[in-house]
C-alpha cells in the first residue's frame, strides 16, 4: 500500500522557487534534497571530476565514496558541471545565478571572495539573489579546517574510540540550511528582499547537542541510563532498547518484569535495574515484540 504523501509534499511551500548549489558533501547535497520535496527546482553546479576519475563521474567526492546517498540525494536534481576558476565556468555559474531565487555555498569566506560571490558583490549584481553560505564553525572560526567528527566532539557527543552511528553534525545542518531558505523566501515576499544567511556545522551541532549540555544524556540522568525503564539491556537472542520513561509506561514494565514499586524513585535504584535486567535477559525478542504491544510498552528489540 503507498503511504499518504508528506504534509510539505502536498504543500510544497518552496513552488516556483529556483534554487542554485555550489555545495558538496552532504549538508548542501541533503538540503537540496529536501527543498526540492518542497517544490524547488534546483540546480547544481560541480566541479569537473578528477582526471583519473571514471568517465561521466561526478566532480562531487560523494559520487565516489558513498554512491547509493549520491544518488539518493540527486533524485530530481539537475546536476552541471563547471569549472569556477575558468572563464567558461563562470560564464556557467553567472548564467545559473542570473535565474535563481537562491543560492547554496560550502566555501569558505576567503574562497567565496575569490569567486566573485562575497555578499556585497553579489547582491549588487544580483539583487534578487539570497544567498545561505553554509561555514564549519561561525565567525571567525569559518577558516578553521573542520568536519562532522570534529563538530561533534566538540559538543561532546563523541564518547569513547567508536564512531557516532551517523553524521549527525551534517544532517543537522542540512536542516538548517532548509530552514534558512524558508526563511529568505518568506524574507522575500514579506518585503522583497534579498538575505544572506550562514549556517555553521558546529552550531548544528550544538544544538544536537543541548539535551546533553543540559544533564538530560549524561550518566545517571533520566535518560542517560539511569532510569530502569529508559535503557539498552541484553535479551536472550539480541538486544532490547527500552523506552518505559512515563509512569504509567514504567508501571507496565514494571507489572510485567514483577517489579513491585514503579514510582520514579525506585525505578533510578540498582536493584530495579537488576530485575528488569534479569526479566528481559530470558525473553527473546519475539516474546519482547509479543510484549510490546499487549502492554502498551515503548519498546524495540535489535540483533
Amino acid at each position: 500500500m503507498a503511504s499518504a504523501p508528506s504534509p510539505a509534499a502536498s504543500i510544497r511551500p518552496l513552488k516556483g522557487v529556483r534554487i542554485l548549489s555550489l555545495a558538496l558533501n552532504l549538508p548542501g547535497p541533503a538540503a537540496l534534497m529536501r527543498c526540492r520535496s518542497m517544490g524547488a527546482t534546483c540546480v547544481k553546479l560541480e566541479p569537473p571530476a578528477h582526471p583519473a576519475a571514471a568517465k561521466g563521474s561526478s566532480g562531487d567526492p560523494m559520487a565516489i565514496y558513498a554512491q547509493t546517498a549520491y544518488a539518493a540525494m540527486h533524485q530530481g536534481i539537475k546536476t552541471l558541471s563547471a569549472d569556477l576558476k575558468t572563464p567558461a565556468g563562470q560564464k556557467v555559474l553567472q548564467r545559473e545565478l542570473a535565474k535563481a531565487d537562491v543560492l547554496i555555498t560550502s566555501f569558505r569566506p576567503s574562497a567565496l571572495e575569490k569567486l566573485g560571490l562575497g555578499w556585497k558583490a553579489l547582491h549588487k549584481t544580483y539583487p534578487q539573489l539570497s544567498l545561505i553560505a553554509i561555514f564549519g564553525a561561525p565567525g571567525a572560526r569559518a577558516e578553521e579546517p573542520g568536519h562532522d567528527l570534529t563538530y561533534m566532539a566538540e559538543n561532546d557527543l563523541v564518547t569513547g574510540l567508536d564512531l557516532p552511528a551517523s553524521l549527525y553534525a551534517d544532517m543537522g545542518g542540512s536542516l538548517m540550511v532548509s530552514e534558512a531558505i524558508l526563511q529568505a523566501r518568506l524574507q522575500q515576499m514579506q518585503k522583497g528582499k534579498s538575505v544572506r544567511l550562514e549556517v555553521a556545522l558546529s552550531e548544528a551541532a550544538g544544538y544536537l547537542g543541548l539535551p546533553r549540555a543540559w544533564g538530560l544524556t549524561t550518566a545517571g540522568a533520566a535518560v542517560g541510563g539511569g532510569h530502569a525503564g529508559y535503557r539498552v539491556y541484553a535479551c536472550k537472542d539480541g538486544r532490547v532498547a527500552m523506552a518505559a520513561l512515563e509512569p504509567h509506561f514504567a508501571a507496565s514494565l514494571a507489572a510485567a518484569a514483577g517489579l513491585a514499586d514503579s514510582r520514579i524513585a525506585s525505578m533510578f535504584k540498582p536493584e530495579s535495574r537488576a530485575v528488569i535486567a534479569a526479566f528481559l535477559a530470558g525473553k527473546t525478542r519475539k516474546q519482547l515484540d509479543a510484549l510490546a504491544l499487549a502492554k502498551d510498552i515503548p519498546l524495540h528489540t535489535l540483533p
